[in-house]
C-alpha cells in the first residue's frame, strides 16, 4: 500500500479524507471486468489472467489515490486497457525473435547463426509425423542419425560421421567413448574456457579421463607431447582456441606432426576445431580458422567442430573421422542422452546439402552472406536507414560513420570486419535508455551501445527486416522524447 495510509479497526483506510473520498470514482471490478472480457477473445488471452491483471491495475490505482498521485484516470475502460497490456506482457512468450541491428553475425546471446530458409523449410516439414527411427525401404526400424552422417562423411571427406546436439557434448562423448579411464594429453595453451564457466579440465572429469598437460601457455613443441605418452596414454588432443588468441613469441605443432606422432605411438589424435570454417580460406581475416578437412587429410582419427557457428546450421556438435571410432562413439550409451531432435537434425541435414555447393552455401546459408557483405554494400544501406530515418521526432543526432563488426560466437576472437553504422542519439534520453526502448519494440531491436551513441549495423539485418526495424526505431525515439 503506497504512502502511509493504513487499515483501520473500522475497515476504513487511514489518511487524509479527501484521498479517501476520491476512491468513491474508483471502479468497481466487475465494471472494469466488463470492458476487459469484451476485448479477451481478440486479445486471445486467458480470462483468469485478465481478471488477474484487472485487480493488479485496480490495486494500483488505490494505493495511487490513497498516496495522493494524481491526475489518475479512473475510466473502467482506461483501466480496462492498462490491465489488458499487463495481461499481454505477463502473456507475452520469453522466446521470441528480435532484429540482431549488432552486426555480431554470430551473437552467442541471440542464438547464434540463424537458419537457412531452406533448413527453416525443412524443420517446419517434420515438425508432425517423420521418418526419425523408420527406414522407408525396409519399413523397419531405421537409424535417427542416417541423413546428417553421409552428408558430414561427404562434407568433410571422411570415412564416417555422426552429430549430437553441441560441440561440447561431441567432446565428452567422444573422450568417454574412446579414452574412459585412461589419459589424454593436450597443451597448456589449449585449456580453454568455453561460454558458462564450462572448462575444458571439467570436461575431462566429467569424461572420466585423465588429463595430461604439456607445454606452457605459449609454447608447445611436438616433443613435449611425445615425452607424455606412456602406456596409459589414449590420445592427444589438440583444442583449436576459438574464443581467444595467444600472440607473439608463440609455437605450436601443426596437425600432420600430431597424426604421425600419434600413429607412430599407437594412440588416437583428436582434433577439435571448434567453428568449423568449410569454405573460409579466401575470405579475408579468416586465414587463421582451421579448415575441418585439413587435420583429416593430415591423418586425424577424429575431427569435431561445431553446427551453429561458421557453418550456419543448427546448434549441433559434429564429428567425422574413422569409421569404427564413429561406431564406437555411437554405441556409447552417452550417445542417446546427447542425441538431436527430430527438428534439429532436419535443418542440419538442409545446411550440410547446402555447403555441398559453396557458392550455393555464400548466397542461402545467412551467416555466410552477412559475413560476405562488403563495407561498400553495407554502407550503401546505411545511407538509405539515414535517409528514413532523419527528421524522425525524438531525433536528437544522426551519422553514418565506419565501424567494425564482430563475428561473434567464439569465432575469430579480436578479429571483425569493416563496416558502416547508423549512429543515433535520442532526445531527452541516455543511449543505454535509447536501447532498452529499442528492446521494448516489437519485435525487439537489439542494438550496440558505444561512445554515448546507439549504433545500427546494417550487417546483420536482412532486407525483409528492414521496414519493420524503422519504424521500432522511430517508435523508440518518441518514446524517448515523451518518456515511453
Amino acid at each position: 500500500m503506497a504512502g502511509s495510509n493504513q487499515l483501520a479497526s473500522d475497515g476504513t483506510f487511514g489518511g487524509n479524507g479527501q484521498n479517501r473520498a476520491a476512491l468513491r470514482g474508483l471502479p468497481a471490478i466487475h465494471a472494469v471486468l466488463a470492458y476487459v472480457e469484451a476485448e479477451a477473445l481478440s486479445a486471445e488471452l486467458p480470462r483468469d489472467l485478465l481478471v488477474e491483471s484487472a485487480r493488479a491495475i485496480l490495486g494500483e490505482a488505490r494505493a495511487d489515490v490513497l498516496a495522493g498521485v494524481g491526475p489518475i484516470d479512473l475510466a473502467p475502460q482506461s483501466l480496462a486497457a492498462a490491465a489488458i497490456s499487463l495481461a499481454r506482457k505477463i502473456h507475452r512468450p520469453f522466446h521470441c525473435r528480435v532484429i540482431n541491428a549488432t552486426g555480431i553475425v554470430l551473437h552467442t546471446n541471440l542464438g547464434r547463426a540463424p537458419l537457412a530458409k531452406t533448413a527453416l523449410a525443412a524443420a517446419l516439414a517434420v515438425s508432425g509425423y517423420s521418418n526419425l527411427e523408420f527406414d522407408l525401404g525396409t519399413g523397419k526400424r531405421g537409424k535417427r542419425i542416417g541423413g546428417v552422417g553421409p552428408l558430414i562423411s561427404r562434407l568433410l571427406g571422411a570415412e564416417s560421421g555422426t552429430a549430437v546436439n553441441n560441440c561440447a557434448g561431441a567432446t565428452v562423448l567422444v573422450l568417454r567413448a574412446l579414452c574412459a579411464g585412461r589419459e589424454v594429453v593436450v597443451s597448456r595453451g589449449q585449456l580453454v574456457e568455453i561460454g558458462g564457466n564450462f572448462r575444458l579440465p571439467e570436461i575431462f572429469e566429467v569424461a572420466g579421463v585423465r588429463l595430461i598437460e604439456v607445454g606452457t601457455t605459449n609454447i608447445t613443441r611436438i616433443e613435449d607431447y611425445r615425452r607424455a605418452i606412456n602406456s596409459q596414454t589414449a590420445a592427444l588432443l589438440r583444442v583449436h582456441t576459438s574464443n581467444y588468441r595467444v600472440t607473439g613469441h608463440t609455437e605450436a605443432p601443426g596437425a600432420k606432426a600430431m597424426a604421425l606422432l600419434a600413429r607412430e605411438k599407437g594412440v588416437w589424435f583428436i582434433d577439435d576445431v571448434g567453428s568449423g570454417a568449410v569454405h573460409f580460406a579466401s575470405l579475408p581475416g579468416f586465414e587463421d580458422e582451421p579448415d575441418p578437412r585439413i587435420g583429416l587429410l593430415a591423418g586425424a582419427h577424429l575431427t569435431l567442430m561445431s553446427g551453429d557457428k561458421l557453418l550456419g546450421g543448427p546448434q549441433a556438435g559434429l564429428v567425422a573421422g574413422q569409421a569404427d571410432l564413429i561406431q564406437l562413439v555411437e554405441k556409447d550409451p552417452l550417445f542417446r542422452a546427447l542425441r538431436l531432435d527430430k527438428m534439429s537434425l532436419a535443418a542440419l541435414e538442409a545446411t550440410l546439402r547446402l555447403h555441398l555447393d559453396p557458392d550455393r552455401a555464400w548466397r542461402e546459408v545467412p551467416a555466410l552472406a552477412m559475413l560476405g557483405l562488403s563495407a561498400d554494400q553495407i554502407s550503401q544501406r546505411a545511407q538509405v536507414w539515414a535517409g528514413q530515418l532523419t527528421g524522425a521526432p525524438g531525433l536528437e543526432s544522426l551519422a553514418v560513420i565506419p565501424e567494425r563488426s564482430p563475428v561473434g560466437g567464439g569465432a575469430l576472437p579480436g578479429q571483425s570486419l569493416p563496416t558502416w553504422v547508423v549512429a543515433l542519439r535520442g532526445r531527452g534520453k541516455s543511449d543505454d535508455q535509447l536501447a532498452a526502448e529499442l528492446r521494448n519494440q516489437s519485435p525487439p531491436i537489439i542494438c550496440r551501445v558505444q561512445g554515448g551513441l546507439v549504433l545500427l549495423d546494417p550487417r546483420t539485418v536482412t532486407i525483409e527486416e528492414e521496414v519493420e526495424m524503422l519504424a521500432g526505431v522511430k517508435s523508440a525515439l518518441r518514446e524517448s522524447r515523451t518518456g515511453g
